[in-house]
């Protein structure tokens, strides 16, 4: 980082964790209380704040990293300041430990941005600012600054998980990645992720070489070519049924097998992923999810993946293939069809924004959620598109990582799209200045609205005095 980046990242960062202290500060005086999910993890972190650390709510399903950390923060803090009573562990003080995730997590991503990106010497340190600064205050994520949720966190130690990962330093990535999972089991996925980067990278070299051995070929998969997709599936079955390839894989990859290990153990023993409220929390197959997942990441990129460019190539491919576009979208539809869910938590609880999505489009009539097929397989295609920088092999594991984090949710929950949204908006390739500030200015003004709406906007239900607030 040079000197002129240096000072404006410093700037930047500064500005941000500024103003979040302000509006935090903001909406501690609007909610002072525990709201939606504090109501139990706020009274967990206090137990164990009080060393009662065998006390644990059955109705919280995460493991206790959030708890444990507040805990190694707290309590020292105090310790030093003097501070005693009910302002140790007090709601507010619980809060701020995720606004400290959130500054790391602006450095991280500045970090990531540099790491990625590092060959591409045509990305000015301001571009990489305003990225970071974009993703930063990314609004589903920004909004949980504020409150006691495990988001920040869980994000935190899966980017530095990733980060350490592309710095080659596995064993400390596996840690991580291990404190990622004691706040969200589902970040298991992405410690499998950064094992996956490792295998991508050397299949691309094999590839590369496989390649070479037969200059007359050329890899077109991106095209559409069947018999490309055919031939890199025969190249993928061959070397991974090589015992010296899987020997040097196992070698370099090895601290996050025994992390992926443990997890299935974890599973075996404790009779399932989720601690706590289990009968809420059941796997489905829910491939829905994933289309959900992708409008989610168009609304959140339009201005990268809804361009009239990119509609216009995208009518030329349905016009180019349009059996493999027929085909899709029956696909599409059967799933649809038969794999749709409905968690009584969507359609019970109008706090949350899905809550109004579901019931203002897909409710409207029974057919909504089969005509949005061609809004999903757009989204699929544009999402495609941004990564086709990447290696054919990064993009089929990312996908599979994908799926496993959004297909097993009945939930629909647009805080589980966090993290694989911002490792997909982390590796595209930087858009133009325009594009960036475009971004940057929605996110600014949905953090404005949602913030304003949570703080001014509230309502009680019938028979209870409690004041309700909407949030993601």
């Amino acid at each position: 980082m040079g000197g002129t980046e240096a000072y404006g990242f410093s700037a930047a960062m500064s500005g941000v964790f500024l103003l979040s202290c302000l509006l935090f500060a903001a909406i501690n005086r609007g909610q002072r209380g525990p709201y939606m999910d504090e109501a139990f993890h706020v009274p967990q972190a206090q137990a164990y704040c009080q060393g009662r650390f065998l006390q644990w709510d059955p109705m919280i399903t995460t493991l206790p990293g959030l708890y444990l950390v507040s805990v190694g923060i707290v309590k020292p803090v105090a310790w030093l300041c003097g501070w005693t009573g009910s302002v140790v562990c007090s709601t507010g003080m619980l809060r701020f430990i995720n606004l400290l995730f959130s500054a790391g997590n602006f450095y991280l991503l500045h970090l990531l941005l540099s790491k990625i990106h590092q060959k591409n010497k045509a990305v000015s340190g301001f571009q990489r600012i305003l990225s970071t600064l974009t993703l930063a205050v990314f609004p589903t994520l920004y909004f949980f600054t504020f409150l006691y949720y495990t988001d920040p966190g869980s994000v935190f130690f899966t980017l530095f998980a990733y980060l350490m990962c592309l710095y080659g330093n596995h064993k400390t990535s596996a840690l991580l990645g291990f404190c990622g999972f004691m706040f969200r089991q589902t970040n298991i996925v992405w410690t499998a992720f950064c094992a996956g980067n490792i295998v991508a990278e050397k299949l691309n070299e094999a590839w590369k070489t496989e390649l070479q051995k037969k200059k007359d070929e050329k890899i077109s998969f991106r095209k559409g070519s069947f018999s490309d997709l055919m031939r890199i599936l025969q190249f993928l079955l061959k070397y991974l049924t090589s015992p010296k390839n899987l020997v040097t894989l196992t070698a370099l990859t090895w601290p996050y097998i025994i992390l992926v290990t443990g997890f299935f153990v974890f599973v075996f023993i404790n009779g399932g992923i989720v601690v706590g409220d289990r009968s809420s929390h059941e796997a489905y197959l829910h491939f829905p999810q994933l289309f959900y997942f992708l409008s989610f990441t168009v609304f959140f990129s339009f201005p990268h993946l809804l361009t009239p460019s990119k509609i216009k190539k995208f009518l030329l491919s349905l016009r180019k293939h349009p059996v493999q576009y027929s085909l899709i979208t029956a696909i599409s539809l059967f799933l649809i069809w038969k794999f749709t869910y409905v968690h009584k938590y969507l359609l019970a609880d109008n706090r949350h924004y899905t809550f109004y999505v579901w019931r203002k489009v897909f409710q409207r009539h029974e057919l909504v959620k089969y005509v949005l097929v061609p809004v999903y397989i757009f989204s699929c295609w544009s999402f495609a598109d941004t990564l086709k920088s990447k290696s054919i092999f990064w993009i089929l594991m990312y996908f599979v990582c994908l799926l496993a984090v959004t297909v097993p949710q009945k939930l629909l929950e647009f805080r589980y799209f966090i993290l694989p949204f911002l490792i997909y908006r982390l590796n595209i390739p930087f858009p133009s200045l325009y594009r960036q500030l475009l971004e940057l200015a929605f996110y600014i003004a949905v953090n404005a609205i949602t913030l304003y709406v949570f703080l001014n906007k509230t309502f009680q239900w019938p028979n209870s005095d409690e004041i309700q607030r909407f949030m993601w």
